[in-house]
């Protein structure tokens, strides 16, 4: 019985740690996908105040 509650354990701790890696995955994920389109928004800007000042 305690080595089934060891295992139990050691487990519950190794399941936590992963949960926790997997959320942080998820989070620089969500993070980057946000901070790239900002990016592209301000280079497309860029790119057509740059167009709208070529063309006069």
């Amino acid at each position: 019985m305690n080595n089934l509650i060891l295992f139990t354990n050691a487990f519950l701790n190794y399941l936590l740690l992963f949960v926790i890696a997997v959320i942080v995955v998820i989070a620089a994920v969500l993070i980057g996908r946000k901070l790239r389109t900002i990016k592209d928004a301000k280079d497309a800007a860029e790119a057509a105040a740059s167009k709208d000042e070529s063309n006069q």
